[in-house]
């Protein structure tokens, strides 16, 4: 058993604690270590220049993505996982990129970044590799903000595809378009198709890589498309606590940014290489102020400087 990290929350605390957990290699990624490197095109829509003067967003650019699963194992079984999805994706050319990493969930499962130490810690595996149900549970009652992320995703059964699946990035981000107003939005990706739903027993009757077997199917056949929209924020919209949701967030007004295309699988080592690093953000797309973003940006480049 990894022993787990001592002292304050820091950014470094967090990426030991991920790799504590997971019991993995220190060049492994600490977290959705399990994915599939893809490229495609950005169309941008003729209303993303009201939301952001950010080229990244405004102009056609190549893309470079990465599906995933949640979790430090490299080696963990698709089939039938209830575990969050991510979709992390770069727009723009090398003087305008942004990078932007999303989830299957519209909310993080820690507010602050000592809570979210202490979420981890309580998930820290026995001498038998097995969490500790009696101290989750009593983590759980003195923070059940941090049940959010977990009971969006068991109300929500996950589709069979990464193809059919809705992402979000959980932070509210302050956008300033070419007049200089700035409002907070937030980034959700919607595939283009329908949904799809989830077929009960269907990724059981498939093998154990089901996602990442059938996006690379789908590519084959066609290309895959996903909307990049802006959920418009609102004067009186929390900004600091990315465990909860604004409200009426599914039924409020959001502005379609452009159209993502995956068009090809990528290696591996392409993604690798080219860490997607959520500080990345060109102009007219500005940072988050809530704390567990600012931890983030550490920890992504900290764990980058672990893998190389």
């Amino acid at each position: 058993m990894s022993e787990f990290p001592r002292g304050p929350a820091t950014s470094a605390s967090i990426v030991d604690a991920l790799k504590a957990i997971a019991s993995h290699s220190p060049r492994a990624r600490p977290s959705f270590a399990r994915g599939r490197c893809v490229r495609g095109t950005y169309i941008p829509s003729d209303r993303a220049e009201e939301i952001t003067k950010s080229r990244s967003f405004t102009r056609p650019s190549r893309v470079l993505a990465r599906f995933s699963v949640d979790g430090g194992n490299q080696r963990r079984s698709d089939a039938g996982s209830p575990a969050l999805r991510g979709f992390s994706f770069r727009l723009g050319d090398a003087q305008h990129s942004s990078d932007i990493l999303t989830q299957s969930a519209p909310v993080h499962f820690a507010k602050t970044l000592s809570q979210m130490l202490a979420f981890l810690k309580a998930r820290l595996p026995r001498p038998d590799g097995t969490p500790d149900p009696l101290k989750i549970k009593a983590f759980s009652e003195a923070n059940p903000e941090t049940l959010h992320q977990a009971r969006y995703v068991a109300a929500h059964p996950q589709p069979p595809s990464f193809a059919g699946t809705s992402y979000w990035a959980v932070h509210a981000f302050p956008a300033t378009n070419a007049s200089s107003e700035t409002q907070f939005i937030k980034f959700k990706v919607a595939p283009v198709a329908s949904n799809d739903a989830p077929a009960k027993g269907q990724a059981r009757a498939r093998s154990a890589d089901v996602l990442h077997d059938d996006l690379e199917s789908r590519i084959a056949a066609g290309d895959i498309r996903f909307s990049l929209m802006a959920l418009l924020g609102r004067p009186d919209d929390p900004v600091l606590d990315a465990t909860i949701r604004w409200p009426d967030e599914d039924s409020r007004e959001a502005v379609r940014l452009g159209t993502i295309v995956i068009t090809a699988i990528e290696t591996n080592e392409m993604c690798e290489a080219s860490v997607f690093d959520p500080a990345n953000l060109a102009e007219g797309i500005g940072y988050p102020p809530d704390e567990i973003f600012a931890a983030r940006r550490a920890a992504y480049a900290m764990s980058l400087a672990q893998r190389r």
